[in-house]
């Protein structure tokens, strides 16, 4: 007889079979075309995305200041707003979400790390407790002790009993 019954939570199951999620398994997998595309996609996200095509873009978009400074201050103000900002900036912008973006999946994968650790750890505490349940229950037997009932037994949930089962009726009435 034990004091304690565990009652493994389904997800634990499912988590020692899974892995940590990455972007590559989001990636249309389907027909031919969908890969083609998300291929080409990820190839100009990584050229545009990156700090030497921000420097192309920059140098791009200086080829047409003299025409700007020519062009007054209004010129000026829309080469920057409009050409240079917008071009330039892109770029750079994107180079850093890049960055976020390694660093969460970096973060992402320590924690789902952690996380498995600690079901390890919580599954080694298990066992020592149920060593000591039998202990216990030992000497409950030898001292004369009733054992004492399982206190983690499974109920029906709300859900699963009807409003006419007695397990669902208020005991009070």
């Amino acid at each position: 007889m034990t004091i304690y019954q565990h009652i493994r939570h389904p997800r634990i199951a499912a988590r020692r079979a899974d892995r940590p999620v990455k972007v590559a398994d989001f990636l249309p997998r389907g027909t031919a075309i969908n890969r083609f595309n998300t291929k080409v996609a990820l190839i100009i996200t990584a050229v545009v995305g990156s700090m030497w095509c921000a420097y192309a873009f920059a140098l791009f978009d200086l080829i047409s200041l003299p025409a700007a400074i020519r062009g007054g201050a209004s010129a000026i103000v829309s080469w920057v707003a409009q050409t240079f900002l917008q071009l330039v900036l892109l770029s750079v912008i994107m180079v850093g979400q890049n960055v976020q973006a390694a660093a969460a999946d970096k973060r992402a994968e320590a924690t789902f790390h952690d996380a498995s650790a600690t079901l390890h750890e919580v599954a080694h505490v298990q066992g020592h407790l149920a060593a000591q349940d039998v202990l216990l229950s030992k000497i409950a037997e030898k001292i004369g002790l009733d054992p004492v009932p399982l206190i983690d037994e499974e109920t029906p949930s709300d859900e699963e009993t009807s409003p006419g089962d007695e397990t669902s009726q208020n005991p009070q009435d």
